[in-house]
């Protein structure tokens, strides 16, 4: 089986190319990164990613959280949250897409990594 590819969903740059960087040295294809949740949409629709690393909070009218649940309406590829907010309100909110995982930000290279590995193997059994 070929590389698991990853939508990277980020407007901050640095930590967008940080998470790419990551991701691909462990062995993963980084299908895009992109800033807002229409892109995102466009490309969960058109390039079906393995899996989805989505900010809450990116550029547009719309939230990761929003683009998470109409990404999923045509597709289950599944989301892990990337976001710097924890409080109870955002992460009630965030529960309604039914995401794979959350991590808060600033996280350390291995967490991520531990979170895509058991969200892959869950979905794929690899």
């Amino acid at each position: 089986m070929g590389k698991k590819r990853i939508l990277i969903v980020e407007d901050e740059v640095i930590i967008a190319h940080d998470i790419m960087k990551t991701v691909e040295d462990y062995g993963y294809e980084v299908v895009a990164m992109v800033a807002s949740g229409d892109e995102a949409i466009k490309l969960a629709r058109d390039d079906s990613p393995d899996l989805i690393l989505m900010d809450i909070v990116i550029e547009g009218e719309m939230n990761g959280i929003e683009a998470a649940l109409r990404i999923n309406e045509n597709s289950p590829i599944p989301v892990i949250y990337l976001t710097a907010f924890s409080d109870v309100k955002t992460l009630r909110k965030a529960s309604e897409s039914n995401p794979y995982g959350y991590i808060l930000k600033p996280f350390e290279e291995r967490e991520l990594l531990s979170i895509i590995d058991r969200t892959l193997y869950k979905i794929n059994g690899d």
